[in-house]
């Protein structure tokens, strides 16, 4: 496990209102921990407060030099590459249920799953886990568990996974960790993201320079990103493929709507996730977080918060990125870690980082994920905020996650600063209202998942103390029959007609029915 003191970067273009998450030029209309440490369950994070890293010097960038991305307007329209699951395997979500209805039944001893580090179902009610550079299985139709067969993707190339989520019937994305970009030795005067891609050289947006083509820069795109991986016709894990294929709504020269691609190998490269706007940006590197949609109207799709901000993936295709952000006085932006993703009863994408917090109702089209501008698409109810009750703007809230329940109250529940509620002042407002929940609950002080359930609960988990519940009632409760005290992370598909809450420990997996 690899741990380092999180840094929040931003790296968008200065002059960026608060309003508009997607980084980009001018051309646009997210292995088991010992319960004795304190080690936050995603890699390449100190769990401590982060109180001892200067926000101001360490994870802000100069407004007036850092472009986050140029005006590429990428490649021909293409086709929607990626909408056909293309998995064998896998089962009709239906109102088909394969798995126990008792009301707690622990997995990791029925199925042989032991202990994990991140789980997920898919719209087959397949539950997929991630062990290391192992990715398994529990197939809905067979009830057993399927390792793939060695390690495939980046986890073949020695990078260290972080989370996995279940999209389509049969399918899984798995994503994976790599350091943010800092100063090139080489080309100390280069954007830091910033990779060149064409011979002999190329200037990147705003600048005059010409940097000349480096393959060793260019293998950077190797680092990190999202992989899918599918039940193949055997019923076997296999690798489906890299994440590369960018996909954005864009006008060109004359007003005219195209759909932006650009490309997905440089030199036999494969360039993975990066800008969307613009595929020399390479900012979502890390991946911290992801949330599947298993309802409503994008069903499928899968979210993944990053070191940068939150990609969108339907099939395999993806749209990069946007993020709540916040700009201290001389202009410079931050964007902290994406640890806090989120689904609402009504499908509103909940998002959460180091210091902001921000809602986005998707559209319906994967390319507009990143529109920030066009009205009446992926409109906010919370653009980007903070609490003053909990901290200042400058402060580390470090929220771990977000959630909505049915009564349509918002709750965030944050590393080292409990659990609180927060009520909308305006969507337009720097900062909402908090209001701290549970404080005379010691456990609720440290909190690592939130989820929300049918019958109006939020389940809470925490860092030491195991698993509460905030009732409909507004009480909290301990669950008891859940074993570990460190929760890892809340997975819940309410899409059944009994709701099943994957509860990950750092003792096994356990899952709730009926809430």
């Amino acid at each position: 496990m690899v741990n380092r003191r999180l840094l929040g970067l931003g790296v968008c273009v200065g002059v960026m209102v608060l309003s508009a998450w997607g980084c980009g030029g001018s051309d646009g209309p997210t292995t088991p921990i010992d319960d004795t440490d304190n080690v936050d369950p995603r890699p390449g994070v100190d769990a401590g407060t982060g109180g001892d890293t200067d926000a101001g010097t360490d994870a802000g960038t100069d407004a007036g030099t850092d472009i986050d991305a140029g005006t590429d307007a990428g490649t021909d329209a293409g086709t929607d590459a990626g909408t056909d699951a293309g998995t064998d395997a896998g089962t009709d979500a239906g109102t088909v249920d394969p798995w126990p209805a008792d009301p707690v039944t622990n997995y990791s001893d029925r199925y042989g799953i032991g202990r994990v580090k991140s789980v997920s179902v898919d719209l087959g009610k397949n539950i997929w886990v991630l062990d290391g550079d192992r990715i398994g299985v529990v197939r809905a139709d067979t009830q057993k568990l399927v390792w793939v067969g060695g390690p495939v993707g980046q986890a073949a190339e020695g990078q260290p996974s972080s989370v996995i989520c279940g999209g389509e019937a049969g399918r899984a994305y798995v994503g994976y960790y790599a350091d943010d970009l800092g100063v090139d030795p080489e080309w100390p005067d280069i954007h830091t993201n910033f990779i060149v891609t064409a011979k002999p050289c190329e200037i990147p947006v705003n600048e005059t320079t010409c940097f000349p083509f480096s393959p060793r820069r260019l293998q950077f795109y190797k680092q990190g990103d999202v992989d899918a991986v599918k039940l193949d016709a055997s019923g076997q894990v296999v690798l489906e493929g890299h994440i590369n294929q960018s996909r954005r709504a864009n006008k060109d020269a004359n007003g005219n709507p195209f759909i932006q691609t650009g490309p997905t190998v440089v030199d036999g490269v494969s360039l993975g996730i990066r800008n969307s706007n613009d595929h020399h940006f390479d900012e979502d590197r890390a991946m911290y977080s992801c949330t599947s949609v298993l309802r409503g109207p994008n069903k499928g799709d899968v979210f993944f918060g990053s070191n940068h901000g939150v990609t969108r993936i339907r099939g395999l295709t993806y749209n990069a990125h946007r993020h709540p952000v916040w700009f201290d006085a001389r202009g410079s932006q931050y964007a902290g870690y994406t640890y806090g993703l989120g689904i609402s009863p009504d499908g509103d994408v909940l998002i959460a980082n180091e210091w902001n917090f921000g809602t986005v109702t998707p559209d319906t089209k994967l390319e507009n994920w990143d529109d920030t501008t066009t009205p009446g698409i992926n409109p906010q109810k919370v653009k980007s905020s903070y609490l003053p009750e909990v901290n200042s703007q400058e402060a580390f809230d470090s929220w771990r996650a977000f959630q909505q329940t049915t009564d349509k109250k918002y709750y965030l529940g944050s590393k080292d600063l409990g659990l609180w509620e927060m009520t909308i002042l305006s969507a337009t407002n720097p900062f909402q209202k908090g209001t701290r929940v549970g404080a005379d609950v010691p456990a609720l002080g440290g909190i690592n998942a939130l989820a929300s359930t049918n019958d109006g609960s939020l389940f809470i988990g925490t860092n030491t103390g195991g698993l509460y519940r905030l009732t409909p009632s507004k009480t909290v409760e301990k669950v008891a029959d859940v074993r570990g005290n460190k929760v890892l992370q809340l997975v819940y598909d309410g899409s059944g007609t009994s709701g099943m809450l994957l509860v990950l420990t750092s003792e096994g997996l356990t899952v709730l029915r009926g809430h």
